[in-house]
């Protein structure tokens, strides 16, 4: 992940800048239920939050979406997030779901998500996606 750092950084950047949306869409594809499955997410908070804050912009809320095959132990996950919240700041606003479903399929409505991060998941893949999604 510390390799990906830059790239995570950059691209959440750029996109928030160019879009400027009241309310960010996030999705982390693969998440787990671990300790980890809220890593990437407290990452574009702070890229978010420190973006606004530079550019003195107030910040969006943030509507985070945590995928996983449906076997995901998603109490686990949702047990975690107390703690998460705790970490983040009140005024951050963050909302979070789980998205149970493998991403081979849509899980999400057209033109819902602003960023999609997949990065865990794609070192799992059993077969490679067939098609390519619109632009």
């Amino acid at each position: 992940m510390a390799e990906a750092r830059a790239v995570l950084e950059e691209s959440v950047r750029k996109l928030y800048q160019a879009l400027i949306p009241e309310c960010l869409m996030v999705a982390d594809m693969g998440c787990s239920s671990g300790t980890n499955a809220v890593l990437v997410i407290s990452e574009i908070i702070d890229v978010i939050d420190d973006t606004c804050r530079s550019l003195n912009w107030p910040a969006p809320e943030l509507a985070v979406f945590l995928n996983d095959l449906p076997g995901n132990d998603f109490n686990t996950l949702f047990n975690n997030l107390p703690s998460f919240y705790k970490r983040m700041e009140e005024e951050k606003g963050c909302f979070v779901s789980g998205t149970s479903g493998s991403f081979y399929g849509r899980l999400f409505p057209a033109q819902f998500l602003h960023f999609v991060h997949a990065s865990y998941s794609v070192h799992w893949l059993s077969q490679v996606i067939n098609h390519v999604l619109p632009q």
